[in-house]
């Protein structure tokens, strides 16, 4: 932690994060709204290394695989940080869990022991809140408390209570040390997440497509969760046959993805573009997605919601905030 700067007289800190598996920069966007510098970003995939790049110039993006980094080398850190790899506990494969040598979360935990970061934030998808899984969590949790975390949590959060225009539910565990304050998780928002035609009617008219207002008014309704697959399974779709089902209710062709908006002679059930699909996860219109479409959709639909991240890492930063303004009390006395 160091002194960020005065503002009336009051010192505020700037918190540091090392992101692991940062992919296309969702839940670093987050961190970053919610108040924490990063110190560096590892990311294995060079198409979301080029994202983040091209969306933050000045962020340390380190493509390699986390196998190969130390924390030793962000000892201090404040925040680590990251989306280990799904598919070993999706419902869409094989849940072999523990088994699944894509399993990251023994890595995850070796960095926490070198780094000794004052958080950690690591999220997942619904399937390992599973009951089958309730062991391994709790090992996770028993590793966790070994190394000073006396008490980390698991909690599955709902990205549509925080704003997201889908439900897309996620596995959080949050772990603070003893110097820390108190954690609390953020409250849902009053207000309902908008709908898929609130959040796409703009881009779906932005080719001049007639229909698009009245299609807007009929996609009343947050989306199903993207699926963005791996580089070995899926392609440019959105999802199993249920979740395109569901686009499908919402007037929205999910066996594909267009290039562009639908345009002024278009008739038929339009798809959605890559960009769609981002404002679909929370990131911000200015955020740019690099590479073909299907790696590009690839990024998104793997992707954290920046906005579920910046809620969570409003609650990490004010308890560490916490700890720094008893610390700062213990100096002046």
């Amino acid at each position: 932690m160091q002194l960020k700067f005065f503002s009336g007289g009051v010192i505020i800190p700037q918190l540091t994060s090392l992101e692991i598996c940062a992919g296309a920069g969702g839940q670093a966007l987050g961190l970053e709204q919610a108040g924490f510098h990063h110190t560096a970003l590892i990311e294995i995939e060079q198409r979301a290394c080029e994202t983040l790049r091209f969306n933050r110039p000045h962020w340390n993006v380190i493509q390699d695989d986390i196998h190969n980094i130390s924390g030793c080398d962000y000892e201090g850190i404040d925040l680590l940080a990251g989306g280990v790899p799904c598919p070993p506990f999706s419902v869409a494969g094989h849940k072999l869990g523990h088994l699944d040598d894509r399993d990251l979360f023994p890595e995850a935990l070796r960095l926490v022991e070198q780094a000794q970061p004052r958080a950690v934030m690591l999220e997942n998808v619904r399937g390992l809140m599973a009951p089958e899984f309730e062991a391994y969590r709790e090992q996770i949790k028993n590793r966790l408390r070994s190394l000073g975390y006396p008490e980390p949590c698991w909690r599955l959060l709902n990205s549509s209570d925080y704003g997201t225009p889908q439900l897309r539910p996620r596995a959080i565990l949050i772990a603070l040390r003893e110097d820390c304050g108190e954690f609390t998780w953020p409250e849902p928002l009053d207000t309902p997440a908008p709908t898929v035609g609130e959040t796409l009617g703009e881009l779906m008219a932005s080719g001049g497509w007639p229909h698009a207002k009245a299609w807007a008014e009929q996609a009343d309704s947050i989306a199903p969760t993207l699926v963005g697959g791996s580089r070995k399974h899926g392609g440019p779709d959105l999802g199993p046959t249920r979740a395109r089902e569901a686009w499908l209710r919402l007037g929205v062709d999910g066996k594909g993805l267009a290039d562009h908006p639908p345009g002024p002679e278009f008739n038929g059930i339009p798809r959605l573009t890559v960009k769609m699909a981002a404002r679909i996860q929370g990131f911000p219109n200015d955020w740019t997605i690099v590479g073909r479409k299907t790696p590009a959709y690839r990024q998104v639909g793997n992707a954290f919601p920046p906005p579920v991240a910046k809620a969570i890492g409003e609650r990490i930063f004010a308890a560490i905030a916490q700890s720094f303004s008893v610390e700062l009390a213990a100096l002046a006395d």
